[in-house]
This record gives structure tokens, sequence and C-alpha cells, in this order.
């Protein structure tokens, strides 16, 4: 199959699930801006994708590919690493032309995948997994409000996130308009225009995910300050 065993085709699958994982960032970067404001309405959301049949195939096929993702990531990264041979110990200017994020795209995909097992412990660990196994934990499965809140209230956390979202801005900055490439959806007039919509979508989306960080690091989401006056 073309798909797996060309580079060509290597490269295809990463675009289109690389493109599948953004839309889901899309997702999640709106369904996040919500904690902002009001709590109550974003445990309505998680309530309603907690551990439903629905959901469940959702996440299966998210998890599906995330992991194909990866792996081919690496495949290619080893691929072309081989194709270079001792080229690469080589000390050479970097063209003008080649962003950093493109020469680190696997160190950035480490970091991504790190922070991504970080984000999986404390949220669909606690969330999705214990509501399924029936596990006991500190607040309900379904209160999502109260694990962000939870989670942000630790500095390291905090930390560990800003890092990651950074690294997930330098990784998608090139790998937004370099997908489209692959796929064909650039030429020589689109691809600076694919290169500059993409660092302005994702540093909206990496800005909005940073934002709901500090907002409820710092104690000073809308949402808190309603729940305070509530009470």
């Amino acid at each position: 199959m073309w798909l797996i065993n060309s580079s060509i085709g290597r490269k295809v699958v990463m675009s289109v699930t690389g493109i599948c994982l953004i839309l889901f960032l899309t997702f999640h970067c709106c369904m996040n801006v919500v904690a902002l404001f009001s709590g109550e309405a974003y445990n309505t959301i998680c309530e309603l994708l907690g551990a439903n049949w629905y959901a469940l195939v959702a996440t299966l096929g998210l998890a599906f590919l995330a992991v194909v993702h990866i792996v081919f990531a690496f495949w290619l990264t080893m691929q072309n690493r081989k194709a270079r041979g001792t080229e690469r110990y080589d000390v050479t200017e970097r063209r003008s032309e080649v962003s950093w994020a493109s020469q680190n795209m696997l160190v950035l995909g480490i970091i991504i995948l790190l922070g991504l097992l970080l984000h999986l412990f404390n949220f669909w660990y606690n969330m999705m997994f214990a509501e399924i196994v029936g596990m006991e934990t500190a607040l309900s499965p379904t209160d999502g409000f109260g694990w962000i809140v939870e989670t942000f209230k630790n500095p390291v956390f905090v930390v560990l996130y800003i890092i990651w979202l950074v690294a997930i801005w330098f990784h998608l900055s090139h790998g937004f308009w370099s997908a489209l490439h692959t796929l064909g959806w650039s030429g020589k007039i689109w691809q600076k225009r694919w290169q500059y919509i993409g660092i302005i979508y994702v540093t909206i989306l990496m800005a909005l995910f940073l934002i709901v960080v500090l907002a409820f690091a710092f104690g000073c989401a809308p949402s808190l300050c309603a729940g305070s006056c509530a009470a």
C-alpha cells in the first residue's frame, strides 16, 4: 500500500492525521474558553462528553489518529536521518527559508508527547477513565471545572503546561502549512499565504489555551469570580 510503503504516502498520512488533530484542538479550545465564563456550562459539556458510547468512540478515534501521527512522525524522522547518513553531523548554516521548528520537529514532538501524557493523567484519567471503571477520585469525574481549578492551583503544572503550549505552537506553526503543501493545496502563490494564515491561526489557538491556564492559575477567570460571588 503506497500510503505506507512510499515516503510521499507516509507524508500524506502525517498531513491528514495532523489536520484532524488541529480540528480537535480547535474544538477543545472552544470548550475550554467556556470554562472561563461558566463552570456550570463547562460541566454540562463534560457530562455530555462523559463515558457515553459516542464519546468513547470519538476518544478511540482520536487516540488512533494521535498514535498514527506519532508513529509516522518517528518513522519519517528515522528515514530522513538514515538517508542523510553522516551529513547530519556536518556543521552547516541554516538556510533562511528553513524554520527552526522544521529542523527540530522531533524534539518538539517528544515535548508534546510528554505534555499529552501529563494532560491525560490530570484530566482523562480522573474523568472519563474514572467514570468508566467506577474509580473513586477527589472530585466527581464529571466536575471538569473543579479539575481545572485543582490542576492549575499547582504552579509546577502551570509551568509545564506553558512549556507544552509553546512547543505545540512551534510544531503547528510549521505543521499547518506543511500539511497543506503535502496535500497539494498550496502553490507558489498560496504557500506563503498559508504560512501566514497558519501562524495567525495557531497563535490565536495557543493564546486562548494559555489564557485559560493563566486565568485559573491566578484565580482571575470570570467564572471563578461568579462562583465566589454566588457563595
